[in-house]
């Protein structure tokens, strides 16, 4: 969980690699456009942009590493997981995540 501004800015940037069913949810506690980049994160990654409801809005999948293209997406919450891992697991725009933090 990212939930300090610190651990926000932080996110995955500067590791090497990140187990297969590990990820970083980033909590921003209320719906808003939430803007990501790449800078100084080695790995590809996925990042699922979730709603309020807890309900994806939007994935940015197989980011480029050290890209500094913005992504841009509302919602209350993401989910950076390793890229690919949304198609793998055949998760997309509409499906519903789970977690107290959506109060379900």
């Amino acid at each position: 969980m990212a939930l300090t501004d610190r651990q926000q800015i932080q996110g995955l940037m500067f590791r090497r690699s990140l187990p297969g069913n590990a990820g970083m949810l980033f909590d921003y506690r209320m719906p808003r456009s939430i803007t990501m980049w790449m800078k100084n994160t080695y790995i590809p990654l996925d990042m699922i942009f979730i709603g309020n409801d807890g309900r994806v809005n939007y994935i940015a999948q197989r980011t480029t590493p050290h890209s500094e293209t913005i992504i841009t997406s509302r919602g209350r919450a993401v989910l950076e997981v390793n890229g690919g891992t949304s198609s793998r697991l055949g998760i997309v725009p509409g499906d519903k995540v789970e977690h107290p933090i959506f109060g379900n």
